[in-house]
């Protein structure tokens, strides 16, 4: 299993917000800026979702095989999914804390970081909204 460490963590008021999200129907995620056939009732501003993936040795090899035989690396595109799931939910479980039960305007980011780029940094933007049922 990699190890993915989140910027958040698991803090009281994020225990709280996914609750929060437990308790709602689920909460509404787009790419779009508007949601056809609903109307925005409050805007609550930027939420955001942040997790770091670290490097780990025996993956790394054997993507190295892989980039020279060719192929996909199952263990990476599995790590990155993780990841991008992490920030996701962290993200709607800041906007469920703000009352919101939709997201919308999302983009996903994805940077290298730290000193030699061992690590990656996957980041979920977007705008917390309330819409009409």
């Amino acid at each position: 299993m990699a190890a993915i460490a989140t910027f958040q963590g698991c803090t009281a008021s994020n225990r709280i917000a996914n609750n929060l999200l437990k308790d709602r129907k689920s909460m509404l995620v787009t790419t779009t800026p508007i949601i056809e056939g609903k109307r925005i009732v409050k805007y609550y501003g930027i939420v955001s979702g942040e997790t770091i993936i670290g490097a780990n040795v025996f993956r790394d090899i054997f993507a190295s095989i892989r980039d020279i035989v060719g192929g996909r690396s199952g263990a990476y595109e599995e790590v990155l999914r993780m990841a991008k799931d992490t920030a996701l939910q962290e993200m709607q479980a800041q906007a469920a804390q703000m009352g919101a039960n939709a997201v919308i305007g999302v983009d996903l980011d994805y940077e290298t970081v730290g000193g030699s780029g061992s690590m990656l940094m996957v980041t979920a933007n977007g705008t917390a909204v309330t819409i009409e049922d």
